[in-house]
């Protein structure tokens, strides 16, 4: 067994075909497809799955990724400690639903920037199962994604809070129903409205408020920035976790403003997830430290903002 094998594999798991991973490795694909299968054939097991769109690791080898992770970790130590500057740039890769992007993430990344600037990290837009998928794979090393109470989070993930919030309704700030404290489900049949594709918490939440009675004009869209956008335009009202709206851009700058939705007493929560293992890269606990500090001064914030605002 060698090392460029194991980085082979990691390689083809983080980008998701042989091919994208020989381009990366500036190597020939039949190259690294013949180091993975005498890697397999030396340990005996079946590492990926090769499919026509694609290889993905297999069960067997998901079994098997956290120790060569600590392995590939081990070295790279190694290298470090030694003075091998020639050694890559970490890199950790990070599914989000596009929740509390202005008032979480975005503050986390600044942070991770200012401490380690040789530290990069990829966000991709995803949908909750696509990440929770990436998680399992190892395509991904962290997931931020919104849970309603009560959703369970899958065995092999663990789980963190970050900021817990509620839905509540996003209009223009020059809207006739910004005159009210409260909106009514009522208030929302008699309006064009935009919701979320189906995969989405939101879209969830949405048919369980109106039940088989939608507003008659509405949109779908995918995912909550580009809901955002098409409110600010007039399309539609919609409704998203509030950690959504307070401090995106368009609240600051007057575009958009939100509303609770009366007797409605449901919570949501920004949540962190990844795999369940018994050693963390540091890169990826930096990022998750990151995320964790900057979550815990939005709350702060939220829970004073809503201490203050008038009562429904």
């Amino acid at each position: 067994m060698r090392i460029e094998q194991l980085e082979h594999l990691a390689a083809v798991v983080q980008h998701g075909s042989l091919r994208r991973a020989s381009e990366q490795l500036h190597l020939s694909q039949p190259a690294v497809s013949e180091s993975l299968s005498k890697l397999e054939r030396e340990l005996g097991v079946t590492l990926l799955d090769r499919r026509r769109t694609g290889a993905r690791i297999s069960r067997q080898g998901r079994d098997l990724l956290q120790h060569m992770v600590g392995v590939l970790e081990a070295v790279d130590r190694l290298r470090t400690a030694a003075g091998d500057q020639t050694s890559a740039a970490r890199v950790v890769r990070l599914g989000t639903v596009n929740a509390a992007t202005a008032t979480v993430l975005v503050p986390a990344l600044r942070a991770v920037q200012e401490e380690a600037p040789d530290l990069s990290v990829e966000v991709l837009t995803l949908q909750q199962a696509q990440i929770e998928a990436g998680l399992l794979e190892g395509s991904l090393d962290l997931g931020l994604v919104n849970v309603l109470d009560g959703d369970d989070t899958p065995v092999e993930l663990t789980s963190t809070d970050l900021v817990r919030g509620r839905p509540v309704v996003v209009l223009p700030h020059d809207h006739p129903l910004t005159e009210r404290d409260a909106l009514t489900v009522e208030d929302l049949r008699a309006q064009p409205f935009i919701t979320m594709r189906s995969g989405y918490l939101m879209h969830r939440f949405v048919h369980r408020l109106f039940g088989s009675d939608l507003p008659r004009q509405r949109h779908v869209t995918d995912g909550a920035e580009m809901g955002k956008v098409m409110v600010a335009d007039g399309l539609g009202l919609t409704v998203l976790p509030d950690f959504s709206v307070r401090g995106d851009p368009l609240e600051r700058a007057g575009v958009l403003t939100h509303r609770p939705l009366r007797h409605d007493r449901t919570g949501v929560t920004l949540v962190l997830r990844q795999r369940r293992e018994a050693r963390t890269a540091p890169a990826v606990r930096a990022v998750t430290l990151a995320l964790r500090e900057t979550a815990l001064l939005a709350q702060t914030a939220q829970t004073a903002q809503t201490a203050a605002a008038p009562a429904e």
